[in-house]
């Protein structure tokens, strides 16, 4: 846990070492020993100084979130922080110079401990990070972060760092002032014991700047012109980019504001009450249960089939040179793995490539990427109309137009040149896999992989496992979604799968508000102020509301008698069909799209979708009903997409709860906050969530129904999670 020595010079070295661990982190029984070592060094009259470093390739990663995540005592966690406030505050007034050798990447509360030392000198190592990202997890810098850091560099310096979670090189820390000190790799432990020596030398008694008499905060504090001017920014800005969903950055704006207003030790006692508020809250518990630790399973493979030997990739084949096709192309590329770009024709392929050219240009452009670094990613794709060229891939991805019948063409001509061993994936997102297995000659091969656009971008692979489909070949897809740097989650097969058929969800509800005369722009607003990234309106738009009436249409002719008509049907057709507005693809949706300014919305919607008259308006007759308020709107719009996401773990379509919350969040941007639509009944609690779905099924319909899984969860007590 810890390597305590003493040299002969008077120096405690307390090197950290978390047993069983790559890392070391911060917890009850890594901080219990380091706090007993520091005691007795502080106690020992012949040590004269300590130098604190890491054993491991970085110095402290962190807090330790799985004990942080089950934390629900409020009371006990406060008395903690302010016990660990009180050793921290003995370290810097302790009389003896307290020195941090950095070795590596600094995070969070290791960058906290590091800014209570009186000394901090990192490594020059390129791969090392400082920096606070615990508000990207709910939290705040619980350990005198918000109070440290800005005494030490000013708060304008220190609040993107503190509300943004931004990581930093070395030698930005130093520029800053976070850091004293970069060195070469492999010298940050003499030169901190250097400066322990020259601080003995000196007779000084080391102090903190904020512990020295007429300490002034770098470029003013809170009450100063400029501060009140920041902070009246720093809050409108955050409203309009959070509207308070996410209650960590506001806690870390209040605890700059609040705590350089008055004393250090005042000031830590008011971060101690916030962090202790953040901790015990569901937002945080939510987002370290997806954000991290669900995100971590599923890039580590969790759910991979055991027993098959990792497939190493060195070539593979994509069909179809589109946006999708190319954008597959190039996070393969990226990955060093060659890519067969095949289109119908060899101009088509050619604009593929030349859509990556574009791409990677604009990072060229921005200093991010080297022409010979394009190049050379270039050069590893391939376009071509010839099948011949797939020869010796070990998968073709075909990512061609959503018909049954040209995505069986293109599946036997790959099959006729590729390996029998090579795996065959369809990149569509929501044709059933097991269907277009029937088009294959090798459906145990046969598997989906459906990339979000762009897909050089987007992190999410949705991987769909057909009936047919073998555990080697699962196996093997999701080592190249490793491999391109992807994050995957396994569903089953079904029609629309996980991810298109919720996210699919939130659209219709968008327009069936709009056909219940709800007011477009008000529908689009609830959307954001529900933490969506876009409206359910203008994402149809992007999606484009022609993609929408083709699916119901393929669906309609799939299901026959079976299918029902949906509001999100009736609008879709109408806009397509009728009025010829596509979506953004064609200039002209729910929105207009100026090519000389900004979207707005269609003035024609008030004459086609004519907004509800508000009861007790004088235009109002018997039967006009009141516009629903912006929080029933936000509540149909997350619980439809809770209720389909429960359907689908009923159904089987999904394996774990986990997978539904990791992929809404990375595959159409649920907000984080919720956890996801299984995070979110979670936090509404079983019994409150089935209450309010029979509520909205009773007034707005079948759709808000909540399934048997729900039900019974609720009545024997049962949770998603623990």
């Amino acid at each position: 846990m810890l390597n305590y020595t003493v040299d002969a010079e008077g120096i405690a070295t307390l090197e950290w070492d978390y047993p069983g661990k790559s890392q070391n982190i911060l917890n009850h029984a890594s901080l219990t020993t380091f706090v007993e070592a520091c005691r007795m060094a502080l106690a020992d009259t012949s040590v004269r100084g300590l130098l604190i470093c890491s054993a491991k390739k970085d110095f402290i990663a962190g807090g330790d979130l799985a004990e942080l995540a089950g934390v629900t005592d409020a009371a006990a966690f406060h008395a903690a922080i302010v016990a660990w406030r009180g050793f921290m505050r003995s370290l810097e007034l302790g009389g003896k110079p307290v020195a941090a050798a950095l070795n590596g990447s600094t995070l969070g509360g290791g960058m906290e401990l590091a800014l209570a030392f009186h000394y901090r000198v990192a490594a020059d190592n390129p791969k090392a990070r400082f920096g606070f990202p615990e508000v990207t997890l709910g939290l705040l810098p619980g350990a005198g972060g918000t109070q440290r850091l800005p005494r030490l560099i000013g708060m304008q310096a220190a609040a993107p760092l503190l509300m943004e979670g931004k990581r930093i090189t070395a030698a930005e820390a130093l520029k800053i002032g976070m850091i004293h000190a970069v060195v070469p790799a492999g010298e940050e432990r003499h030169t901190a014991r250097k400066w322990i020596l020259d601080a003995i030398a000196s007779g000084v008694r080391p102090l903190q700047p904020w512990d020295v008499k007429g300490f002034k905060i770098p470029g003013g504090g809170p009450g100063t012109p400029h501060g009140m001017q920041m902070f009246m920014a720093a809050n409108a800005m955050l409203r309009a980019k959070t509207f308070d969903n996410y209650p960590a950055p506001k806690h870390i704006l209040s605890c700059i504001y609040e705590g350089l207003a008055t004393d250090f030790d005042t000031g830590l006692a008011i971060e101690a009450r916030y962090f202790t508020n953040l901790v015990i809250s569901p937002v945080s518990k939510n987002m370290i249960r997806s954000l991290f630790f669900g995100m971590q399973d599923a890039n580590k493979l969790a759910s991979r089939p055991a027993g098959v030997v990792q497939q190493k990739y060195t070539k593979i084949g994509m069909l179809g040179a589109g946006m999708m096709g190319a954008g597959i192309a190039m996070s393969t590329a990226t990955a060093g793995i060659a890519v067969v770009l095949l289109d119908t024709t060899q101009e088509a392929a050619e604009m593929g490539k030349a859509y990556a050219r574009a791409q990677w240009s604009k990072q060229v452009q921005k200093g991010r990427m080297t022409a010979d670094a394009m190049e050379a990613l270039l050069a590893r794709i391939h376009p071509t109309a010839d099948y011949a060229e797939l020869k010796g891939c070990e998968l073709v991805i075909e990512a061609v137009f959503e018909q049954r019948e040209i995505k069986a063409a293109v599946t036997q001509q790959a099959e006729a040149v590729i390996a029998a061993d090579a795996i065959f994936a369809s990149n569509t997102s929501t044709l059933p896999i097991t269907g277009l297995a029937d088009a294959s000659v090798r459906p145990a091969n046969f598997i989906g992989l459906h990339f979000f656009s762009p897909a050089e971008k987007m992190p999410l692979v949705e991987i769909i496992v057909g009936k047919a489909t073998s555990d080697a070949t699962l196996a093997r897809a999701m080592d190249f979604v490793r491999a391109i740097a992807k994050t995957p989650i396994v569903v089953n097969d079904s029609r629309g799968f996980y991810t298109s058929r919720v996210f699919g969800t939130y659209v219709a509800e968008g327009m069936a508000l709009l056909e219940e005369g709800v007011p477009p722009a008000l529908i689009d607003k609830a959307g954001l102020i529900a933490g969506m990234p876009v409206g359910p309106l203008a994402l149809a738009d992007e999606i484009s509301i022609e993609l929408v009436h083709k699916i119901g249409q393929q669906t309609k002719a799939d299901l026959g008698a079976a299918f029902v008509e949906r509001a999100a049907d009736r609008i879709a057709a109408k806009m397509v069909v009728d009025l010829g507005r596509l979506g953004r693809k064609s200039g002209a949706g729910f929105y207009d799209y100026p090519a000389d300014g900004s979207k707005y919305l269609w003035p024609g919607l008030a004459r086609h979708f004519p907004a509800r008259v508000p009861a007790g308006t004088q235009s109002a007759g018997a039967g006009d009903t009141a516009i629903p308020t912006v929080d029933e709107i936000i509540e149909r719009l997350i619980l439809v997409q809770s209720v389909e996401t429960a359907r689908c773990l009923e159904e089987k379509v999904l394996r774990a709860p986990i997978d539904a919350d990791v992929g809404a969040i990375l595959g159409w941007g649920y907000p984080p906050f919720r956890g996801g639509p299984v995070g979110w009944l979670h936090t509404l609690g079983l019994p409150a969530a089935v209450a309010a779905l029979d509520r909205l099924a009773a007034k707005h319909g079948s759709r808000f129904a909540a399934p048997t899984i729900l039900r019974d969860m609720a009545a024997s007590g049962e949770r998603f999670y623990a």
